[in-house]
């Protein structure tokens, strides 16, 4: 068992995961897991058929050796094997057939049906995860496409997890790269969060914070070691990734792993978007929407809220029914419209509220800026380590262009109630000057 304190504390916090394990080579030790959380327990192996020959013929013959009673494994087939609800279904009527504990051996889609559907059946699962892809494994929520809609379904996280980073380290390259690029993202979702926390928006869980955040800094720094796809190197973020997990079981939020650097995949995929006929990686998305975020810092710390004139950025700000009709003309002809517009309807906060924010803000500005800064990369430190771990730097490396990325800023700002550092720029009137800081002349991704 992973003795990391870090982990025991994170699993202690945690509600839904009993047991971690994290090494090479030890698929072996499925079975002893499996029997310590699921005693008597017949087991279901679940899962696709790379998924299968890297890891899922082994775990159930392991089970098998030991004794463990186990249905025929299911294996998806489909050549467009993607967490969508068809597969949900299929997957419903399999599990419901049967009392057996699936477990899920894959990375993103295989974990998050098996997570769902197990839900469905009112029962736990297992997880073997076969690739450092996501973060996901330890979350609670299924990411789910359904009516043409990614969503998030509420169900618990596996209740044991086994992470063989041999076989991880044996993944494609590119998966492992996405998952780098997801853990990264909680620098600037960290920075936003001490945001939220510093206006009153959403208070530091502090358990979350620590679990998530206190060795972060380490599980990303050797860039050089991941991309050489070395087990030594990919291990810690691998930890990183399942901790991230955990922080969110303790918060029972997705606080502590992401905020607008996310927004920008959750969008593209609300909408669909293809890049060469194939959805880009939740990773890969997320690379671009963390650069952007770690730019959008950069240009934040330009301004000098020191001497804001609080009363003109009171005077200037919307009612509430200014609001909903600038959501209604936003949303428009979108698919989610109704969701967007009731997120930025449930974001609105009325004068007396942005004028108490925007004052704390102009008094505290040199002490915040610091902690922010420490918090989070500058775009230059951070394009640096994606780059070397072979993540996408810039839009156009997920088909979309800077001019879509900067139409899309009013949307990732509003399709989530959650309080970002767009929303203290918009309050204060300087988010259109980052944007353009970013966008514009000598900016990242000057048009």
């Amino acid at each position: 068992m992973n003795q990391n304190p870090l982990v025991a504390k994170a699993l202690a916090a945690a509600t839904d995961t009993a047991a971690l394990e994290i090494g090479v080579d030890i698929l072996d030790r499925v079975p002893a897991m499996f029997c310590e959380q699921f005693p008597a327990a017949r087991a279901l192996v679940v899962a696709d058929e790379n998924t299968w020959r890297v890891a899922g013929k082994a775990v159930y013959e392991y089970l098998q050796q030991a004794g463990v009673e186990c249905d025929e494994p299911y294996i998806f087939t489909d050549k467009d094997l993607h967490a969508e609800w068809h597969f949900i279904e299929i997957l419903d009527a399999k599990l419901s057939s049967t009392d057996a504990i699936a477990v899920a051996v894959g990375s993103g889609t295989i974990n998050d049906l098996c997570k769902l559907s197990s839900h469905h059946c009112s029962r736990p699962y297992m997880c073997v995860a076969t690739a450092a892809s996501v973060d996901g494994y330890s979350s609670f929520g299924a990411s789910i496409t359904y009516k043409s809609m990614k969503q998030t379904f509420t169900c618990p996280a596996p209740r044991a997890i086994l992470a063989d980073v041999g076989v991880m380290a044996r993944a494609p390259r590119e998966m492992t790269a996405a998952g780098y690029a997801d853990l990264a993202a909680k620098i600037p979702a960290g920075a936003e969060w001490i945001i939220a926390d510093f206006v009153g928006s959403e208070p530091i869980h502090a358990d979350a914070w620590h679990i998530s955040q206190d060795n972060l800094k380490a599980s990303l720094a050797d860039p050089e070691g991941v991309a050489a796809l070395k087990a030594e190197a990919i291990a810690p973020f691998v930890e990183g990734l399942m901790l991230s997990g955990f922080a969110m079981q303790a918060a029972r939020s997705s606080r502590p792993a992401s905020c607008t650097d996310h927004l920008f995949s959750h969008l593209w995929n609300m909408r669909d978007h293809k890049h060469n006929g194939v959805t880009p990686s939740h990773g890969f998305q997320v690379s671009v929407g963390t650069l952007m975020m770690c730019a959008m810092f950069d240009e934040m710390y330009k301004t000098d809220f020191t001497t804001l004139d609080v009363d003109a950025c009171v005077k200037a700000w919307p009612s509430v029914d200014e609001i909903r009709s600038n959501a209604e003309q936003l949303f428009a002809g979108e698919a989610f419209a109704e969701m967007g517009i009731t997120e930025m309807m449930a974001k609105y906060d009325d004068a007396t509220e942005v004028r108490r924010q925007l004052q704390l803000l102009k008094e505290n500005w040199p002490d915040l800026k610091a902690r922010l800064q420490e918090q989070c990369y500058t775009y230059a430190e951070m394009h640096r380590m994606l780059s070397i771990v072979g993540a996408p730097t810039k839009p156009e490396d997920v088909g979309i262009t800077k001019e879509q990325m900067r139409a899309d800023v009013p949307y990732v700002r509003h399709i989530r109630r959650r309080y970002n550092m767009m929303d203290l720029g918009l309050r204060a009137r300087t988010l259109d000057k980052w944007v353009e800081g970013v966008f514009g002349q000598g900016g990242i991704w000057q048009i």
